[in-house]
């Protein structure tokens, strides 16, 4: 079983204060497993088709948002090391309390088109500056020009993931487990630069896309991290086997301990300012029902008005919760115009205009490309007439 460092982050990061007490009239507000939810026979209205129908001004006075909440309404983010097990606990995880589980964004979510075509494949066709580069690119020359590029897009496709959840969360009332976020992105930029596999610009310029988009986020109730040592990180390297990871000059012991110190010093600091933190000791693994336990344990509800911990969730009257609704739903379009920084300063991120061309004509011509997902008669869209 999976030491555990409590539910305190004083007792793991210095520095940190601990909640004042609550008095104990205050409602609490508690995570419930699967089994506890079971015998409690809880049913929650039907979820909203938030895939298939608008959520609109006319929908939100007829259907308002929190009637579906209950107190597994929440957002829990799982965060660890380069394979510490994340992944397979945090599904593990969101079974047991009933959430919907959310695997870590990877750069598929960026080449794969909405008809399943790999843009990757485009590569012989385009000059290098606009040649896709991804995970396992990274971990193969970890020095490219592209490398600042990857790594602003991995941040891209963690913050849409992130809104995908709150939309999931806003209008289903189903809570959401995810596997890594947007808010953890920076780790592994501050990890890069200081390996210098991306510039002191490029990093720059990431902190101001960051900035200009993550304040649009609400924060999560719950992060947990597995704890893995570096030595034990380069052992489940070496166990799961992957070529491009195995014999990665990216990850070098002291690319690794970086990314733990960050993780810990920076990461874990910030976002246990407003979200509740569990940090197990994960070097042989754990136990997914003894995590939950703790959780149970966790009053998400006994912080004040001024409080900055959960300040994101609390809001008075329902309107507010379903202009919220709106606007991780209907509006989330215009969170596209944040990522537009204007720095023309990092070479490395810059592509001429040439090579743009070249890029522009070249994607004009890829499958289902040529208009709008579902406008496309030759990838099968029955298009008559569509609004």
């Amino acid at each position: 079983m999976a030491g555990v460092l409590r539910l305190s982050v004083v007792r793991f990061l210095p520095g940190v204060v601990k909640p004042a007490a609550v008095p104990a009239v205050q409602q609490k507000c508690n995570i419930s497993g699967k089994s506890v939810r079971t015998g409690q026979n809880i049913v929650r209205p039907p979820p909203y088709p938030y895939k298939t129908k608008r959520y609109g001004f006319f929908q939100a006075i007829f259907d308002h948002t929190r009637k579906r909440f209950d107190d597994n309404t929440k957002i829990v983010v799982v965060e660890g090391p380069i394979a510490s097990g994340k992944s397979k606990f945090a599904k593990e995880l969101a079974q047991e309390l009933d959430m919907h589980y959310i695997p870590e964004a990877t750069m598929d979510d960026y080449y794969i088109n909405f008809y399943g075509h790999d843009l990757r494949k485009l590569d012989e066709k385009l000059p290098l500056s606009c040649q896709s580069f991804d995970e396992k690119k990274f971990l193969e020359t970890p020095k490219h020009l592209n490398t600042a590029g990857f790594q602003i897009n991995m941040y891209a496709m963690r913050f849409w993931q992130y809104v995908n959840a709150l939309e999931h969360v806003l209008n289903t009332g189903q809570g959401v487990v995810l596997d890594r976020c947007c808010y953890s992105d920076m780790v592994f930029v501050e990890a890069m630069a200081k390996n210098d596999y991306i510039s002191k610009g490029a990093r720059s310029v990431y902190y101001d896309v960051r900035e200009n988009t993550i304040q649009e986020l609400m924060k999560p109730h719950l992060v947990v991290y597995l704890d893995v040592s570096v030595e034990k990180t380069k052992e489940n390297i070496k166990k799961r086997a992957i070529s491009h990871e195995v014999k990665s000059p990216a990850l070098t012991d002291q690319y690794l301990r970086d990314i733990e110190s960050f993780y810990k010093q920076n990461y874990l600091k910030d976002i246990s300012t407003h979200a509740e933190l569990l940090v197990y000791d994960w070097n042989e693994g754990g136990e997914t029902e003894v995590v939950v336990e703790d959780i149970e344990r966790i009053d998400f509800d006994r912080f004040g008005k001024h409080d900055p911990k959960m300040k994101d969730w609390r809001h008075p009257l329902e309107w507010d919760w379903n202009n919220i609704r709106m606007k991780y739903s209907v509006q989330k379009h215009i969170f596209y115009a944040l990522f537009n920084v204007p720095r023309t300063d990092v070479p490395e991120l810059l592509v001429n205009p040439e090579d743009s061309k070249q890029w522009a004509d070249v994607l004009e011509e890829a499958p289902g490309r040529k208009y709008y997902p579902g406008f496309n008669p030759d990838q099968g869209d029955k298009v008559l007439w569509k609004l």
